[in-house]
This record gives structure tokens, sequence and C-alpha cells, in this order.
């Protein structure tokens, strides 16, 4: 019996501690830092993920600032990235 609230106990912890993981936003591995995704600041070749209907994911981009690619940037930075062709944005820039 004793093995049972044991085993019980444990199973009820493990289930609060990947409820809590699941919510916390995204981070990199060791770096602390939440990070957002940036739309318009990537550079040819180094975005970090899928952009939309023709494209792959990483490193997909064609060229400097297509407001479809992303990057992952420190939260709460984006809108004050400057480029040569605008600010970041939080959502796709359409051209």
């Amino acid at each position: 019996m004793k093995t049972l609230a044991l085993a019980t106990a444990a199973l009820a912890l493990a289930s609060l501690a990947n409820a809590a993981l699941a919510a916390t936003p995204s981070q990199p591995a060791g770096s602390g830092a939440v990070m957002e995704k940036c739309y318009g600041v990537a550079m040819a070749g180094k975005n970090d993920c899928k952009a939309g209907a023709g494209t792959t994911c990483a490193g997909s981009a064609k060229k400097d600032y297509d407001g479809m690619h992303w990057k992952n940037v420190p939260a709460g930075t984006c809108t004050s990235i400057k480029t040569p062709t605008g600010m970041g944005s939080l959502t796709p820039i359409q051209s």
C-alpha cells in the first residue's frame, strides 16, 4: 500500500512538472532568454524557419529583410529592430 501511494505521488509530481514546462514560452537551450518570431529582419539564408508557400525551413530566405521570413529575437525587441526596409514586425510583412 505504501509503495502504491509513493508511486501515485511521484506520478502526480511528474505531471505537474510537465504541465509547467509546456506553459513556458520558447527559450533557446541554455540562454534563459524568452524569444519571439520577428519578421523582416533575417538576412538571406539566415532565417530561422518556414515562411509560407514555396519555402522549406531554416536558411530558405532568398533575399535580405524579406518580410515573410522570420528570425528568433529576444522577446520585446522585434519592433525596435531597424532595417533598410523598415522595422521588424511580429507578423509577416506583405510586399
